[in-house]
């Protein structure tokens, strides 16, 4: 089963928030079989269920234990949706 996951990332931190953000994203890129697309909004992960929500779930524990206070918004799609993506986002 495949799963479309978008992540947005609120660091209460002001003087790390970009360098959290893109460590963030840096390092769910690193992961062999996940799709990782950034906007300026937000980060879109999609692959197999189960890789793709324990490696969120993981980096998400990794920024709590990191910063003092973030907050995450996210939203759990069943299914690819990266297919209604411009291929150039990608």
């Amino acid at each position: 089963m495949q799963v479309s996951i978008e992540i947005s990332l609120y660091p209460l931190a002001e003087e790390k928030f970009k360098i959290e953000i893109w460590a963030f994203i840096k390092r769910l890129r690193n992961v062999e079989g996940l799709k990782v697309v950034t906007n300026g909004m937000s980060t879109q992960v999609f692959g197999e269920y189960d890789l793709a929500t324990s490696k969120v779930m993981a980096e998400i524990k990794q920024v709590h234990q990191s910063l003092d206070a973030a907050v995450f918004v996210c939203k759990f799609i069943g299914g690819d949706r990266s297919e209604v993506i411009p291929e150039e986002l990608c």
